[in-house]
């Protein structure tokens, strides 16, 4: 589908990836984009750099019924970015507790499978149009040190195959973003290469101008993902022997 004219929603608009996709959506011609977070007020200095496009809107991922407010309040949406996410850097047994394990599995799983849910009917009136699930390379390889960040993104991964088929029939594109290291909050003390998130936004929204199911921004990705279907363990035990920058 064409991003040129189309009605987007960005999820986590307030920052990270979220402001780079609302200016990408802008430069390549979008109608209108609705921007969510959990306090629009965090959206003023976005929204008075595009007051002609961007719509700010109270959006919790988490909360049911704040998903179905933005659903009924954005009736005219045909292309979904769930881009909204948390990670906290923790290992898996590691950990103090399981409550940062726990938001990640609340925020990056069930967080965008309430948005798919309650945007499937409106993308099915709108046309079919698309739905963007930021996921990560670290869904098919974990890596350790962010251990249960990359078990939510696994489930993350899984969920937009079982959408993308549940929604074929509506004709409905369902794309997973993997990118590796994101030159961008919690990844700026990652180990090196990284890819910037400008290139990630492009690459994303290529892929829905192109149809494709998945995409892998950058170089890093695109090599572990080759390595994936080379040497799988080979890819693994190399990335459980990285640590954070700050750690090395």
């Amino acid at each position: 589908m064409d991003i040129a004219n189309s009605i987007a929603l960005v999820t986590g608009a307030n920052g990270g990836l979220g402001q780079y996709y609302v200016d990408a959506l802008r430069s390549q011609g979008a109608a209108k984009i609705y921007a969510g977070a959990r306090n629009p007020k965090a959206l003023e200095a976005l929204v008075a750099d595009h007051p002609d496009i961007v719509i700010p809107i109270p959006l919790d991922i988490t909360d049911e019924h704040s998903v179905n407010q933005a659903a009924a309040q954005c009736p005219d949406v045909t292309l979904l970015i769930n881009n909204a996410g948390v990670g906290f850097n923790q290992g898996l047994i590691a950990a103090p507790n399981l409550s940062q394990a726990r938001m990640e599995i609340d925020v990056n799983y069930f967080g965008t499978l309430m948005m798919c849910r309650a945007f499937a009917p409106v993308l099915k009136h709108n046309g079919g149009g698309a739905i963007v699930n930021m996921v990560s390379m670290v869904a098919r390889v974990n890596l350790p040190f962010n251990g249960s960040y990359s078990a939510s993104k696994a489930a993350t991964l899984s969920l937009t195959q079982g959408v993308r088929a549940e929604l074929a029939a509506q004709g409905t594109l369902v794309i997973a973003v993997l990118p590796a290291t994101i030159d961008i909050g919690m990844g700026k003390s990652y180990p090196d290469p990284k890819v910037s998130p400008e290139e990630v936004v492009s690459d994303a929204l290529k892929a829905v101008i192109d149809s494709a199911e998945e995409v892998y921004p950058g170089e890093q990705a695109k090599q572990m993902a080759a390595q994936l279907l080379s040497d799988p363990k080979a890819l693994e035990k190399a990335v459980a022997t990285m640590l954070p920058s700050s750690t090395q």
